[in-house]
């Protein structure tokens, strides 16, 4: 009998150590909220002759907001933001803009684009360290026809707070310093230089003509004074260029001699850098008489503001 009732405490021990589960400890839920801080110059670019419209895109690898976690801890806090990264980005970059001063989408015809691909927006914490944020947003803006006119260049935010592994409000001030310093990173004086007009060519070496009159190059007025002997020779003009951003044209007739007027430039492609590889062919003609052409530097022109010369025709005989 009493090995019978060893037998049953050992098969109701049996059971019991069974029934027993393992105990896996559930991730905590952490909300992190994004907040604006940063205080960028007021009104800094309020006299820009353009607008612009900003695109925001989620180009990241890895979407998770806490990368590193390395306190101890049984399980890895699960974290989310308030508001979503990317509708945070979209909606406190246009305050932060408008606070200096960019006009945003003023008008779909001559408004530039900018656009910016989040590339990482996260936080980390190791131990001996604290908290540590990183956001990098890829930067490029186009002109109104599509062409990229800043470069695609990469911002970059970092910030670092030391603290606790639960002190998840200091986690989000980390990684909100971190966006305030990426967008800090941006050069937003490079971009405005494209949203305004120059009062010179020189001030603007790179902006290309193409034909929207938003360069300093399609404002500066040129005379042109063409004259022969004997008067009465037709005038025609062309476009010479040996650099590939300014195509050759085919000669156009624009008068007889004298020729006198003033125009300004409407030659795509052009810009101040590139016009000591442009030229312009004058072309003389008149009946009786061997055709004269002379060629004239754009650089020259731009920086005299004129074109003129005289033909003495020699009769063909």
């Amino acid at each position: 009998m009493k090995r019978i009732l060893i037998l049953v405490l050992i098969v109701f021990c049996a059971i019991a150590c069974g029934s027993v589960k393992k105990v896996i400890p559930v991730p905590s839920f952490k909300t992190l909220n994004l907040a604006l801080t940063a205080e960028p110059h007021a009104n800094k670019y309020i006299d820009l002759d353009y607008g612009i419209r900003v695109s925001v895109k989620d180009g990241r690898a890895n979407s998770r907001l806490l990368q590193k976690y390395d306190a101890g801890t049984v399980s890895t806090p699960s974290v989310k933001s308030n508001p979503d990264v990317v509708s945070f980005v979209s909606e406190s970059v246009r305050r932060y803009m408008r606070t200096m001063g960019f006009n945003l989408d003023a008008d779909v015809q001559t408004d530039y684009m900018l656009t910016l691909t989040v590339r990482e927006f996260n936080i980390s914490y190791l131990s001996g360290t604290g908290w540590s944020g990183t956001v990098q947003l890829d930067v490029v803006a186009y002109d109104r026809s599509g062409r990229m006119v800043y470069p695609n260049t990469t911002a970059v935010g970092r910030a670092n707070n030391s603290g606790s592994s639960n002190d998840f409000t200091l986690a989000a001030k980390t990684l909100n310093q971190a966006y305030a310093n990426a967008l800090d990173d941006v050069d937003w004086d490079r971009i405005a230089f494209f949203l305004r007009k120059a009062s010179s060519p020189s001030l603007e070496k790179n902006k290309q003509v193409t034909g929207d009159g938003n360069t300093a190059l399609e404002s500066t007025v040129i005379r042109w004074y063409i004259d022969s002997t004997p008067k009465g020779a037709d005038v025609s003009t062309r476009v010479v260029s040996s650099t590939p951003d300014v195509k050759n044209t085919n000669s156009n007739y624009v008068g007889s001699t004298p020729y006198e007027t003033t125009e300004t430039f409407d030659i795509k492609g052009l810009t101040f850098n590139n016009s000591g590889d442009v030229q312009i062919e004058v072309s003389c003609e008149k009946a009786g008489y061997i055709t004269q052409r002379r060629r004239f530097n754009l650089r020259q022109a731009i920086e005299q503001k004129e074109i003129s010369t005289k033909f003495n025709l020699v009769k063909d005989e």
